[in-house]
């Protein structure tokens, strides 16, 4: 099944990458050659990928934010958890995963997986059902850091926590709970999966009921909690910086 990415960034991320069959790029008429439009044209003719110029209305169909530039391609390669820690064992690294419990919001979405991408996580985890897939809005939203980072659709989370506990990953949660320990208190640099919860609810009970400990941003201001992307986001740059610590 085909589908239309728009932007320049996530059009660019995705011929980079490589990962799915481009058909087509769509450069709308009259577009300001820019470095990336010209990197975009560049990979695509590397790729063998034919160029359409189009009509700006007709990329308008697609989007209000697709810069001038679209792509039709394949849709999402979906990874397997297997394919995430083996490439744990090839950089011989803990691994490092993010389980996003049914967020919902495209934008909280692609901004998490561009910060899990960021911080070289090895892959994002996210259920089948109750949750936002994939989408060419989610790819715009992380500036196409979905292109180069493996994504697994599972059926049954907890089912899944509980396979990576007995492959020794910890499991931590990230929730505003009594019994949560301060972000920068826990030890972070071993074999990690970090949950970040939905965007009303956070981290379902089942979940937090499973994981091995729990995490909490410190607040100091009258706002009593951050966003998912922008939580998930610190809890993962504080990941990195310890992991970084010990080099």
């Amino acid at each position: 099944m085909a589908e239309l990415l728009y932007g320049r960034h996530a059009v660019l991320e995705c011929l980079r990458a490589n990962r799915r069959k481009a058909h087509r790029v769509l450069i709308a008429e009259g577009v300001k050659d820019t470095p990336l439009v010209r990197e975009v044209t560049m990979l695509a003719s590397e790729r063998r990928v034919p160029i359409t110029r189009a009509p700006r209305p007709t990329l308008d169909r697609i989007s209000d934010h697709h810069q001038g530039v679209a792509l039709e391609t394949r849709e999402y390669p979906y990874a397997s958890v297997d394919e995430m820690l083996a490439l744990a064992g090839r950089r011989n690294e803990p691994p490092l995963l993010l389980i996003l419990d049914t967020l919902q919001d495209p934008q909280n979405f692609g901004n998490l997986i561009r910060a899990a991408e960021a911080v070289g996580a090895h892959g994002v985890i996210i259920p089948e059902r109750r949750s936002v897939a994939v989408t060419p809005a989610v790819v715009n939203a992380s500036a196409g850091a979905t292109e180069h980072l493996f994504i697994a659709q599972v059926v049954n989370l907890a089912r899944e926590v509980e396979a990576l506990k007995a492959r020794d990953v910890w499991i931590a949660a990230l929730q505003d709970d009594p019994r949560a320990q301060a972000l920068h208190a826990g030890d972070l640099r071993g074999a990690l999966a970090l949950i970040v919860g939905s965007e009303g609810e956070g981290v379902s009970r089942l979940l937090r009921d499973r994981a091995d400990f729990l995490l909490k941003l410190p607040m100091r201001g009258q706002i009593e909690s951050l966003n998912a992307a922008v939580a998930g986001a610190v809890a993962l740059y504080e990941i990195l910086r310890q992991r970084m610590s010990r080099l």
